[in-house]
């Protein structure tokens, strides 16, 4: 047998006996989907900006027009990009176990489309813009507005996502530290694993003797129980791992 296989074969067994699984995604999961990583979407008519520019306060306030264009232009990628097998076998996954946990760094939605419930959004959405002012959120406005304005109050609207210097949403960061804490197994995937907090959720699970799974293109593959590792496309690895897991 490969390392692969030894992996899978041994993570499937815990992910076969799970009481609760926690999942942590990132840009890499939605890559493969198309979708360009922030950085990597700061091409061509973006290529001259800072990313401070485009995603922080103080770049919104010196030009909120240009920051609503951008962000315009990353949600229409968005729309016309299609979940793919990694995001299916994660809902698929979460009809198979008694309980699962879905944390993600993505602000895409892609998760929802292919069915996941609950998903806990550690970085906010393309899909809703939330007023400066009274701090409602909106999952409509007028798209052809240069720069939409709250319905309740006529102030200016912004997206509703995390931005540089910015606290990630509390009740979001404490449910998926809760999950951390009670979960027996937690999946990594896709995340570079330096950006925190995020970064610190699968070691908050291996501390309360979670089994791990770290999956992305920049692991070795191996297995060191209760840390196992995966160099692979999450397309791949989690369709695979969901049928080792479930289908025998």
């Amino acid at each position: 047998m490969s390392d692969l296989d030894l992996v899978m074969a041994a993570f499937a067994d815990r992910l076969r006996t799970a009481r609760h699984v926690a999942v942590l995604t990132g840009a890499g999961i939605s890559a493969e989907s198309g979708i360009p990583t922030f950085r990597d979407a700061q091409t061509g008519l973006w290529s001259h900006f800072n990313p401070e520019e485009l995603a922080s306060p103080d770049g919104f306030a010196r030009n909120p027009a240009l920051v609503w264009r951008w962000y315009a232009e990353r949600r229409v990628k968005a729309c016309a990009a299609q979940p793919n097998p990694a995001h299916y076998a994660l809902a698929e996954l979460a009809k198979r176990v008694p309980h699962l946990t879905l944390i993600t760094q993505n602000i895409d939605g892609l998760h929802q489309r292919a069915g996941s419930p609950c998903v806990i959004e550690l970085h906010g959405s393309l899909h809703r813009a939330r007023c400066t002012v009274d701090g409602s959120v909106h999952t409509t406005w007028d798209y052809d507005e240069e720069l939409p304005h709250c319905p309740n109050c006529g102030a200016m609207l912004r997206p509703d996502v995390v931005w540089f210097g910015e606290l990630l949403p509390r009740r979001a960061l404490e449910m998926a530290w809760e999950a951390a804490l009670d979960c027996d197994v937690f999946m990594s995937i896709g995340t570079s694993g330096v950006v925190e907090p995020a970064a610190s959720l699968p070691r908050v699970a291996l501390s309360h003797d979670a089994a791990v799974l770290i999956l992305n293109l920049e692991q070795t593959t191996a297995a060191r129980p209760p840390l196992f590792t995966i160099s692979g496309k999450a397309g791949e690895v989690l369709p695979r791992l969901v049928r080792e897991a479930f289908d025998r």
